[in-house]
């Protein structure tokens, strides 16, 4: 299994392909590939990332069958079953890498703003469930000048989504926490631009 720091370069680098337009090898979905994957899998990192359409993980890091062990929530939330996940990817494969992906103008995060500003009444439990997941990491951003500023606003509650869920992560599992403290996991948070197609990983580095 590779290191989660090559994990991370191996991701940089797919990434930067896509935004060249230089991806979709066709070995990542060749039948020879698929034929190797019968007897296992050794993802090289695990990653949690928002349901929205455009920000598919596979496809802006150009990797392939085999290559990630994909959640995939709307906004990128931390709940039982998400950690139970990659509890599951990290003890039974070995992966030492997992990224918290979030993206621009997350329309979750947009939604959590609104209901913090005027809530909702006739919002499903469900979708409520989403939005109370947000809430603790954007509501103190509404008491600041931001407030005046919605677009500003929006980006910075992305920002503090993505850190919030990264953090839930490290700490919010005692078998995460374990492997993060000696240094067998590493969980970085990152953001995907709608605009320009980068993945900008921002927090918990090496």
């Amino acid at each position: 299994m590779i290191s989660a720091r090559e994990a991370l370069e191996r991701l940089r680098e797919g990434n930067r392909r896509f935004v060249a337009e230089l991806g979709g090898n066709g070995n990542h979905t060749s039948q020879t590939r698929r034929r190797e994957l019968v007897s296992g899998q050794e993802p090289l990192a695990i990653i949690l990332g928002c349901s929205d359409s455009r920000v598919p993980a596979e496809i802006v890091f150009d990797q392939g069958l085999g290559d990630l062990f994909v959640i995939r929530v709307a906004g990128n939330i931390v709940a039982s079953s998400q950690v139970g996940s990659i509890e599951f990817a990290a003890e039974r494969f070995g992966t030492r890498l997992v990224v918290v992906l979030g993206h621009s103008l997350c329309g979750a995060v947009q939604a959590t703003l609104e209901e913090l500003e005027r809530p909702h009444e006739s919002r499903s439990p469900n979708l409520r469930s989403i939005v109370d997941r947000i809430r603790p990491a954007v509501e103190t951003l509404l008491e600041t000048e931001l407030r005046q500023k919605p677009e500003t606003l929006l980006g910075y509650a992305v920002r503090a989504n993505i850190r919030a869920s990264a953090n839930h992560l490290r700490h919010g599992s005692q078998i995460l926490e374990h492997l993060y403290q000696k240094d067998e996991l590493l969980v970085v948070g990152a953001e995907y631009s709608l605009e320009t197609g980068v993945v900008d990983f921002f927090d918990g580095l090496p």
